[in-house]
Parts: structure tokens; sequence; C-alpha cells
């Protein structure tokens, strides 16, 4: 079997590691082992990253349904409460949006749960 080297192929895969890396200061965008490591640690910032949006998007609509529900006289614990026990379906995205644009129809919601 004949001896392969690398020779393209490794200044192939330096150029993409530097070109992913293009932006970063000093030596982690010239250098490719340093470009490597920045390049492997900002990959997986974005995969750990990607899941930690959608946590903090749902603590965001917490905080936005719960400061409006206070305005109604209610807490976001009894409101998520009478909601599910008068089977009013709207996620809480839903809810932080109307709480935020539409206050007169987001009191009627709470007035609806609260009603029985």
């Amino acid at each position: 079997m004949a001896r392969v080297k690398t020779g393209p192929y490794r200044r192939q895969h330096h150029k993409k590691v530097l070109k992913i890396t293009k932006g970063q200061f000093g030596t982690r965008h010239r250098l490719y082992r340093r470009a490597n490591e920045a390049m492997l640690k900002s990959m997986w910032y974005a995969y750990r990253d990607r899941r930690q949006r959608k946590r903090d998007l749902r603590r965001l609509w917490i905080a936005r349904i719960n400061a409006a529900a206070r305005l109604n006289g209610t807490t976001y614990s009894r409101l998520i409460h009478a909601m599910k026990d008068n089977q009013i379906v709207l996620n809480r995205k839903m809810l932080a949006d109307l709480a935020v644009r539409d206050p007169q129809t987001f009191a009627a919601v709470v007035a609806q749960a609260n009603a029985a």
C-alpha cells in the first residue's frame, strides 16, 4: 500500500478553521492551533446556548405574565392553575405577548380564568 501524505488536505483544513475564527482577537484568528481551540470552544458555546436561549425566553415570558397578572390582582401560579381548571389553552409565549401588547385582552383572559 502506498503512503498517502496529508499536504493539500491539511492546508485546506487549516484554511477552513482560520476562516471560521476570522474576527477573533489576536492569535485566535492567526495561528492554527489557537484558532482551532477558539473554534471548538465557540462551537460548543453555540450548541449549548441554542438550548439556553429557549430557557431564557421561557423565563422572560413567565416574568412578564407574572407582572401583568399582579396588576390584575392575581399571581402567575394562580393564573396558570385557574386557566388549566377552566380549559383555557394559551401558551406562555402568547400570554406574555398579550400582557405586553394588549393589556385589556390579558385582563379579559384573567377574568375568564377566575370566573369559576
